[in-house]
Parts: C-alpha cells; structure tokens; sequence
C-alpha cells in the first residue's frame, strides 16, 4: 500500500504465526514474555536502540503478535548488545536479552538471517570451534568469519592483522581441551536438541 509517498506492508490474520511466541516463551527464562505491558522502557534504555529497525518494545509486540519472519530477518536481534540494561530496568523483570538470545538461535537454526551478515555467522562459527575443541582460536574464528562473510575486508585488514600476529595477540595455532568427548556429554545434557539443530544448521550453510 502507498499511501503519500509512504509504503505501508500490511499483513492478514492468517499470515501469522500464532505458535511463534509459545515457541520463545517455552526456552527456559522467557517464561514472562507475555507479561509485558509495552511500557517501552526496554527501548528507553536501550543504548543501540536507535540503530535497530524495531525497538525492543516492538521486537517483543511482534513475537507476540506471530510476526515470525520479520521479528527472525530484523536487525534488531543482532544488535543487542547483550549489556542486560532492558532486562535491569523491565518492571515486569522480564529476560529481555535472554529473549532475543533465543530470537537469534532460532533464526540460525532456520536460516532465515541476511546471507553473509556477519554477525551470525561470527556466532555459528563460535558454535562450531567450542563444540569440536572444547576453545575457541581466535585465528582461525576471524579467518573463517572472514572468508564466509567479506574476503575484501580480510585483505583490506591485513596488515593489521600481521601485526597482531606479530606480537602474539592472535594466532592460528587449533586451541583444545584434553577430554571433548565430556564437553560433547555437558552439552548434549544442557539442550540436545538446540545444540544439534544449531550445528546442523551452521553445516549447511
């Protein structure tokens, strides 16, 4: 619809997904995602708020509402800096954070995030590198991030990254703990099935 120059998207009840907000609210901690009362003090305090395209108050009327697709291809839930301000000052004490934590997980999952924005694919990878060593290389986490998001970018910091391995600060030696096969069983015993999915997911992509 355009309407004076201004475009509006507009969306039928059945385009929803009504099982969406069940989804969020049913990970451990975001049991209070419909006790929400828009108060918008999650968006006052929010410091990078004003570069997101939907404020936290709306991320979270959105999940409820079943915007499923645009709530998972929003910048907004890669933003959150995760400095917990939202969830500090929520008066419902709503996990705010925790809330666009499993946002971001389920978009990785399902592979809905803009192809080679960094942001999740620096956490997928992250992922991959803990769950096969038990560490995380700092070298090889940039060089892969690099390589599957911007390669121009690796060669345009180049030089600074000589530099950094010059003097120690980053190195490509593969960093791992003695036993993973416990790290493998904590994980499994944690969530299974997030973790399974999630690996599954950052394989395919």
């Amino acid at each position: 619809m355009n309407n004076g120059g201004i475009t509006r998207t507009i969306k039928y009840e059945g385009e929803l997904d009504h099982m969406f907000a069940d989804k969020i609210a049913s990970v451990p901690g975001n049991e209070r995602l419909y006790n929400c009362i828009q108060c918008g003090t999650c968006s006052g305090t929010c410091p990078l708020s004003i570069y997101m395209d939907y404020t936290p108050r709306r991320i979270i009327a959105m999940t409820r509402a079943g915007f499923r697709d645009e709530v998972l291809r929003s910048f907004t839930i890669w933003l959150c800096a995760s400095c917990y301000s939202c969830t500090a000052e929520c008066p419902k004490e709503i996990r705010i954070t925790d809330i666009m934590y499993a946002l971001k997980r389920c978009a990785i999952q399902e592979g809905v995030h803009r192809r080679r924005f960094p942001i999740p694919i620096l956490a997928r990878e992250f992922f991959r590198l803990v769950f096969r060593q038990g560490r995380n290389s700092e070298g090889r986490l940039l060089l892969r991030l690099y390589l599957k998001s911007n390669p121009f970018l690796m060669l345009k910091n180049a030089i600074l990254g000589l530099r950094l391995f010059g003097k120690g600060r980053i190195s490509m030696r593969r960093e791992s703990i003695e036993n993973r096969q416990q790290l493998k069983v904590l994980l499994d015993a944690v969530n299974e099935s997030d973790f399974r999915e999630s690996f599954t997911a950052g394989r395919q992509t």
